[in-house]
């Protein structure tokens, strides 16, 4: 089933929660709603459900209008940040309610409800644990019962709040890469909302990126990543350096580095922002042939397939950097060393309002 936001707003009070957004969900595609918190993404998901009422604008399922619809006419099936298992029922009789409350003339039999209870807990690889409680169930066991339940009542869409936000690291790494297998085999429209970048980019299909109740940029996981449309979005996803640049002759100038000016540049343009990820450098004793600028080494974290270099520049201001660990073993690298920076990639963004600064020449 495909998803249509046409317009919508909605307000608590004098708070915007979200503000004329508009948006495409295609049949079939799990799509992350990314962004700080309230940014306007569980308000747009509850929204989808039929858990709140726009003010303005309408959804539309599988284009026809369902913004007057109540969540179980819109077939939707919602999973929980917090799992919301009912304690005194067992795992099989939590799956099983959502097919127990139907009206007398739409309710399975209950041999139906017991094969349909007993295929899902395969699905989600917990057969084995039908006859037991929730308060006997791990964090991440929780989770999946709460996925079967939703998908029970064999649901159109599958809307999920921060599904893995109450696990830790490793569970979170485990449930994510299952979910991910999960659709791929049922192929049912999903949306999912999550402020954590990793999470999004592993998972979805599609990344919506929002902040101030609005959609600030729509793309694949390689788009958003990559070819980010703005400065927060840049920022936001992932660990990034900001540099203050300036222009001149239509170049843009970081310390020793010319990189050229963006093609939609204000003329007028005096200063930029230099976006560079921190593996995104590369580090040398001696200068390159290209552009570069000088560092001195403040602190090595060399744990891990990546090394962590803190850098203080020549102008003063810090650079986190992280090298491949063969690379830092060629260059020998310790603190104090004075070293030569070069970028593998960058991302500038103008502000034709800004003042030139004096960072960096």
């Amino acid at each position: 089933m495909s998803i249509e936001v046409r317009h919508v707003t909605k307000k608590f009070g004098t708070f915007t929660a979200v503000q004329d957004v508009s948006l495409q969900i295609p049949t079939g595609e799990l799509v992350a709603l990314l962004g700080p918190s309230g940014s306007g993404k569980t308000t747009l998901l509850r929204i989808i459900a039929g858990l709140e009422v726009p003010d303005s604008g309408s959804i539309l399922f599988d284009g026809e209008d369902a913004t007057s619809r109540s969540v179980r006419e819109r077939k939707v099936g919602f999973v929980f940040q917090h799992y919301a298992l009912f304690r005194n029922m067992t795992v099989f009789e939590n799956i099983a309610f959502g097919l127990r409350v139907r009206p007398r003339k739409r309710r399975p039999t209950s041999h139906e409800i017991r094969d349909r209870v007993d295929r899902l807990l395969q699905l989600v690889q917990l057969e084995w644990l039908a006859d037991r409680y929730p308060s006997q169930l791990s964090g991440g066991q929780r989770q999946r019962i709460a996925l079967a339940r939703a998908l029970a009542v064999e649901p159109k869409v599958l809307l999920l709040d921060e599904p893995f936000g109450a696990l830790d690291a490793r569970v979170r790494q485990e449930l994510r890469r299952w979910l991910r297998r999960l659709h791929d085999n049922l192929h049912i429209t999903g949306v999912f909302v999550t402020h954590d970048q990793e999470e999004a980019l592993e998972v979805a299909d599609q990344v919506v990126v929002t902040n101030h109740g609005q959609i600030i940029q729509v793309g694949t996981p390689e788009e958003v990543y990559h070819r980010p449309a703005s400065p927060f979005v840049y920022n936001f996803l992932g660990k990034v350096n900001l540099f203050h640049a300036r222009v001149e002759g239509g170049k843009v100038y970081v310390g020793g580095i010319q990189m050229p000016l963006p093609e939609d540049a204000h003329p007028d343009a005096t200063t930029a922002k230099v976006y560079v990820r921190p593996h995104h450098f590369d580090l040398h004793h001696q200068p390159e042939g290209k552009g570069h600028f000088r560092a001195r080494v403040l602190h090595i974290n060399p744990a891990g397939p990546q090394v962590k270099v803190e850098l203080e520049t020549e102008w003063g201001e810090a650079v986190h950097a992280e090298i491949p660990d063969e690379r830092y073993r060629q260059l020998k690298l310790e603190k104090g060393d004075e070293v030569y920076v070069t970028l593998k990639d960058e991302k500038v963004f103008i502000d034709a309002s800004e003042k030139p600064d004096s960072n960096p020449t």
